[in-house]
C-alpha cells in the first residue's frame, strides 16, 4: 500500500519547522565535529608561522575598535592599544585568531561572540637577503622552497664585478652563524645541481665584488711600476713578473719582496726566480702593497 503524498500547501506550512530542527541539530553536533576533526593547520603541515618583523592585520567583526595593523617585534609580540602586549610569534594564523578570541571573550565580549580574523599582510620573518654583486640587492620575500640560483635570479642576476665565490650565511641549530661557500662558476657556468643550495628563511646570500689589488714591481723588468690585479685573480710572483713585461737581460735571479704586515712592520722576503720558474720551488703568493725589486746581476 502506497503512502499518501503530502499536499504542497501542507509541506510549505511544515518547511519552517523542519529548517529550525535542522539548524538546532547542526548547533548541537558542531562541538563534536570540531573536537574530532584535525585542525586545518595540522592537515596542511601546520602552515607558516608568524615571526618577528611580520605585519598582521587584525579584524574583529563585532567590535571595530580592535581592528588594526600591527608589526611583530623581535620578542614575537605585538602591542595593541586596548589589549596591550600579545604574544603571537611562532603561531599560525588560526592559532593567533584563537588567542585573540580568548583574550576578547575573557575581557570585553561575551563568550562565543568574537569573530576574529588575522591576516599576515607583510612577511619579513620569512625573507632572505641577497647583497653584493647583484643587480637588485635587498630583501626577497621567501615563499615556498627557494634555491640559491632562484634567489640570485630574483635579485636580477650577478653583475660583471662578481667574484669567484658566493657565500650563504645562516643561523645554525647551535645559534651560531654558519658560512657556506659556493663556486660561482660551478653554479652559473657548469650548472652543477649539487651546489644549487636550498635556502631557508632569514638566510643571507653575499656575492662579494672583485676589487683592484695594486702592487709594485721595480728594477730590472721591462715595464716597471704599479701593477693592478683583480681580487679574484691568483696573484703570484710569476704572474707579477709577466705583467711587468718579464725580466731584462741584466736581471739577477734573486728577487726581493718588501711587505708591510697588519701591525705595520716591514718584512723582507727573498725568492729565487729561476727555481720558481723551473718548478723547483712553489710560486710565491703576493699581497696588496707588496714591492718587488729585481736587482741587476753583475755576473
Amino acid at each position: 500500500m502506497s503512502r499518501p503524498r503530502t499536499p504542497p500547501s501542507a509541506f510549505r506550512r511544515r518547511l519552517p519547522r523542519l529548517v529550525a530542527r535542522l539548524v538546532a541539530l547542526l548547533v548541537a553536533v558542531s562541538p563534536l565535529l570540531q573536537a574530532t576533526a584535525p585542525p586545518a593547520a595540522a592537515q596542511s603541515g601546520r602552515g607558516p608561522a608568524i615571526g618577528a618583523r611580520d605585519t598582521i592585520r587584525l579584524s574583529v567583526f563585532e567590535a571595530e575598535e580592535f581592528d588594526g595593523s600591527f608589526r611583530v617585534d623581535d620578542r614575537g609580540e605585538i602591542t595593541h592599544p586596548i589589549l596591550g602586549p600579545v604574544q603571537i610569534g611562532g603561531l599560525t594564523r588560526g592559532e593567533a585568531e584563537r588567542r585573540f578570541t580568548e583574550l576578547l571573550e575573557s575581557r570585553y565580549l561575551q563568550q562565543g561572540r568574537a569573530t576574529v580574523s588575522v591576516e599576515i599582510s607583510e612577511t619579513r620573518s620569512q625573507a632572505i637577503n641577497v647583497v653584493g654583486a647583484v643587480r637588485n640587492p635587498g630583501e626577497l620575500e621567501f615563499a615556498g622552497n627557494w634555491t640559491l640560483l632562484e634567489a640570485i635570479t630574483a635579485a636580477g642576476g650577478l653583475t660583471a664585478t662578481h667574484g669567484d665565490s658566493i657565500f650563504v650565511f645562516r643561523r645554525a641549530s647551535t645559534g651560531l652563524t654558519e658560512q657556506i661557500e659556493i663556486s660561482a662558476r660551478a653554479l652559473l657556468t657548469e650548472a652543477d645541481p649539487t651546489v644549487n643550495l636550498p635556502l631557508a628563511p632569514q638566510d643571507l646570500v653575499n656575492v662579494p665584488e672583485t676589487v683592484d689589488v695594486t702592487l709594485y714591481c721595480m728594477g730590472e723588468v721591462n715595464l716597471p711600476g704599479a701593477l693592478t690585479f683583480k681580487s679574484n685573480e691568483r696573484i703570484t710572483l710569476l704572474a707579477a713578473i709577466a705583467r711587468a713585461g718579464g725580466l731584462t737581460d741584466r736581471a739577477a735571479k734573486k728577487i726581493v719582496i718588501q711587505r708591510q704586515t697588519a701591525e705595520g712592520e716591514q718584512v723582507r722576503i727573498e725568492a729565487d726566480y729561476r727555481d720558481i720558474f723551473e718548478g723547483r720551488t712553489p710560486d710565491l703568493e703576493l699581497r696588496a702593497g707588496d714591492v718587488i725589486t729585481v736587482k741587476v746581476s753583475f755576473l
